[in-house]
């Protein structure tokens, strides 16, 4: 069997981060999808995707200053889906300790994005 292609962002702390953050958020969109919620779990999954696909793309960016406005955008998608956290749990349909789980989560990844971004 032939060896995958590895790729940069792969070894992204905050790729990894971001990526363990995006399935977390696809489960609860799963969820929701089971109340019929259908165009929740789409916005919550969509965001999520977005986490981790603007780190990619802007890793493979040849100057600095477009992988900074790529993590940018990263981070707005993570604010985003915060945001639908925080009313489906006002709206019961996340239980209070996911919503702190994913808060905790959002909060590190958020961090760790505007340390990176700083660093570059």
């Amino acid at each position: 069997m032939a060896t995958r292609p590895h790729w940069r962002f792969e070894d992204l702390e905050v790729w990894q981060l971001a990526r363990d953050l995006a399935v977390e958020f696809h489960r609860v969109a799963e969820r929701l999808e089971g109340k019929r919620l259908y165009r929740y779990a789409e916005q919550l999954r969509g965001a999520g995707l977005s986490l981790t696909n603007n780190i990619a793309e802007g890793s493979g960016s040849t100057h600095r200053q477009e992988f900074i406005q790529f993590l940018n955008i990263a981070r707005r998608s993570l604010f985003e889906d915060v945001s639908m956290v925080l009313v489906f749990e006002k709206l019961k349909l996340i239980e209070v300790a996911e919503v702190d789980r994913l808060l905790e989560l959002g909060d590190e990844l958020s961090r760790k994005l505007t340390n990176f971004s700083r660093s570059l």
